[in-house]
């Protein structure tokens, strides 16, 4: 065991990583790889595709070539070593792989990620082993690429090291939106799997359903949720979350602010109508502007696991929310 195994796994599903894209997982699927429980096996367990494993697995190559997964890191930051383990692949682990990291700024798919460099050379494997690799790279990693040769299957990719935040996203504030903060669902288009009371719910979802999801639509419209603010404030950073949500994720979003102190039926732009990528935590920042509520639009429909509005409390919203604490606990 080396040092740097006690240093987080940025790429853990737990930290809000997620693999974005595979070349191939017909035998198993790829989110298995960032799984934060250790992998573990069930004889004679087939399904339609052939023995359940709990990994990322290919199939069998007829052609020359490799096979690649995408990993999002939850936390980006500076690696200081990989695990690959191929726990229970022992006739099916691939023989070789390497890895490779990316720093890349924004939200962008798998297929825009263009500068890659190297954290693990091209290195060979065994079955049902866990294999530690000292990384040496020192620049800030977003995405790692697994690639593995030619094929095979493993079972998890763990990515450990320190994390190092954007700065720019550092803002200071609360969630503004925040159910526990007192903020209201005002309105909602569509609330057929799930309530958008979900939205701002405590903590990450854990699993979609514990998101906001509409039905598929099929006309032109779009579906949206409205809230009030916990109280008068102004906001500074807008986050979307897409986890869980893969081919359900809308494809854009928006998001407008409203100051009913001055003119409840006036709304104004906090984030134009931007692309969004399934299963992913997105960050935005906004013009600083206050504002007493908010409502998300999102294109054309589909499922969004949180909505976070970080700003801070205006005087006269600190004086609100100290009435209504006086109020009701005296």
């Amino acid at each position: 065991m080396t040092e740097w195994t006690r240093l987080p796994d940025l790429a853990s599903r737990a930290a809000g990583g997620g693999v974005v894209w595979a070349n191939d997982e017909l035998f198993a699927e790829r989110e298995n790889l960032i799984k934060p429980a250790e992998p573990v096996y069930q004889t004679y367990t087939f399904g339609h595709k052939g023995q359940v494993y709990d990994g990322w697995e290919t199939r069998r190559r007829r052609e020359p070539g490799v096979d690649q997964a995408v990993v999002r890191l939850g936390m980006p930051g500076v690696v200081r070593g990989v695990v690959v383990d191929t726990a229970f692949f022992k006739g099916n682990y691939p023989p070789f792989c390497w890895v490779e990291g990316a720093h890349a700024d924004g939200y962008p798919s798998a297929d825009e990620i263009t500068d890659w460099f190297p954290l693990v050379e091209r290195t060979a494997l065994k079955g049902d082993e866990k294999h530690f690799f000292d990384v040496k790279e020192g620049r800030r990693v977003t995405h790692v690429r697994l690639t593995i040769d030619p094929d095979g299957g493993v079972a998890r990719l763990r990515v450990h090291g320190e994390p190092l935040a954007d700065p720019r996203l550092l803002v200071a504030g609360i969630d503004l939106a925040a159910l526990e903060n007192g903020a209201v669902v005002t309105g909602c288009s569509n609330m057929f799997y799930s309530s958008p009371n979900n939205l701002i719910a405590p903590g990450q979802a854990t699993v979609m359903g514990e998101g906001w999801e509409t039905a598929r639509r099929r006309d032109d419209g779009n579906d949206w949720v409205s809230l009030r603010l916990a109280a008068p404030g102004v906001v500074r950073l807008v986050e979307l979350d897409t986890s869980h949500f893969k081919g359900n994720a809308p494809g854009w979003a928006s998001v407008r602010g409203c100051d009913e102190r001055a003119d409840p039926d006036t709304w104004f732009d906090l984030l134009p109508r931007t692309r969004l990528q399934p299963d992913t935590r997105h960050r935005f920042l906004v013009p600083e502007t206050e504002a007493t509520a908010v409502r998300l639009d999102i294109y054309p429909d589909g499922g969004m696991a949180r909505l976070r509005v970080i700003g801070t409390l205006t005087n006269d919203g600190v004086s609100r929310l100290e009435k209504v604490w006086t109020t009701t606990t005296s």
